[in-house]
């Protein structure tokens, strides 16, 4: 699936995984293909990609738009 990260300053992250781990509010949970379209917002932790390209990025909080296999993630850096 895509998966585009930002950060007010720049992109920190554009391409393809096989999820996205994400520190929600009510808890941690995990973004992976087919998964149904939802909007969250997210507390301070740890983003992560899984796949060929991992990446791991602290965060402050931000949200997350899930639609048609495409994760878009707004965050605010630590």
């Amino acid at each position: 699936m895509k998966v585009v990260i930002v950060s007010p300053e720049k992109t920190l992250y554009e391409g393809e995984a096989e999820g996205v781990k994400l520190p929600g509010v009510k808890g941690r949970f995990e973004v992976l293909n087919g998964h149904a379209p939802i909007v969250s917002t997210l507390a301070a932790g740890t983003v992560e990609c899984v796949g060929t390209s991992p990446c791991t990025f602290n965060v402050k909080g931000g949200f997350v738009e899930v639609a048609q296999n495409e994760v878009s993630v707004c965050v605010e850096l630590m």
